[in-house]
């Protein structure tokens, strides 16, 4: 892990791997540092907002925290499992739903038995506001992304990608194999929280 300077009012956390970036997003907000105004994981970084009079005093306390080991990260997903999970109804008709079971050898069925007994978790957000990237699934569930990306993904299709599931808030292009989609609204500016996926969020999908 490094530290690294990023403007006056914050610092960036650039880890190795997305389990190390999660580890220490989940150490830091444990930590709860006086002055941390936001924490902003990605897939390698957590950005840490600071509120500008006590900048410099979190920073010596940030560089101060210890490496997360195996067992704060477990600590901290059990934390927030325990937390009310958002619950999305999914119709598994995905037009890519029959070549995700060929590619895992699990069938549709399969696919989506193992879709709905995980316990996701909203590892961080990005490529379009709502979309949260969703990990904790089974392994067996890791497929590659499409050859040949879509110009047009409909809003609410839910997919796989590697090792995340996630969910179109609108329409947009994309790559993902699309295995379902959801009426769930995951964007709404008239809400607040506008997003329904943020970090540390745990999720459920659900048969229709």
């Amino acid at each position: 892990m490094r530290l690294l300077p990023y403007g006056d009012a914050a610092v960036l956390v650039d880890c190795k791997t997305l389990t190390e970036a999660l580890g220490w997003r989940d150490a830091l907000a444990a930590a709860a540092v006086e002055g941390v105004e936001e924490l902003v994981p990605a897939a390698r970084t957590v950005l840490v907002r600071l509120r500008p009079e006590t900048a410099r005093a979190a920073k010596r306390s940030i560089a101060a925290l210890r490496p997360p080991q195996v067992s704060d990260r477990e600590e901290g997903m059990h934390r927030e499992a325990e937390r009310e999970p958002v619950t999305i109804s999914v119709s598994y008709d995905g037009p890519d739903l029959d070549e995700v079971g060929d590619l895992t050898g699990l069938g549709a069925d399969g696919v989506v038995a193992a879709h709905i007994e995980a316990m996701w978790r909203v590892a961080f957000c990005g490529f379009a506001p709502g979309f949260g990237y969703l990990v904790g699934g089974d392994e067996c569930l890791q497929v590659p992304r499409r050859r040949e990306p879509r110009a047009r993904v409909p809003a609410g299709a839910v997919g796989l990608a590697g090792e995340f599931s996630g969910v179109y808030p609108r329409e947009s292009p994309g790559g993902w194999q699309l295995i379902g989609r959801t009426d769930a609204v995951l964007w709404d500016t008239e809400r607040k929280p506008s997003a329904l996926l943020r970090p540390g969020v745990p999720v459920r999908f659900r048969p229709l």
